[in-house]
């Protein structure tokens, strides 16, 4: 079974009917999760970090929403500007990035 080192979720706001519509949608979700995907494949970690958009985290006042497993560290107000530093500190470096945690 495959299973990353991380697994990075971000909330785009997907209703069960597929229909993609919300807060973190509107604020960037889509832009976030592409940024994520691009800074996997650029720093050659595709085979150890995955990424997951979900549908509404429920916490909308706070978004978009990125957790990350195994440690289970929520981020609030994420844009795409956010992603580097996320890759950087907390998957490469192990540090959670404190302005952004809830």
């Amino acid at each position: 079974m495959y299973k990353p080192k991380h697994h990075i979720f971000v909330c785009s706001s997907s209703r069960i009917n597929g229909e993609q519509k919300g807060f973190c949608l509107q604020k960037g979700a889509v832009d976030i999760v592409n940024s994520f995907m691009e800074e996997i494949m650029e720093r050659e970690l595709d085979g150890d970090v995955m990424v997951t958009n979900t549908g509404c985290i429920g916490i909308c006042s706070k978004g978009p929403i990125v957790i990350v497993y195994p440690e289970g560290v929520w981020y609030g107000s994420v844009t795409a500007d956010d992603v580097e530093e996320i890759m950087d500190s907390h998957i490469e470096g192990g540090e959670v990035v404190a302005r952004l945690a809830l």
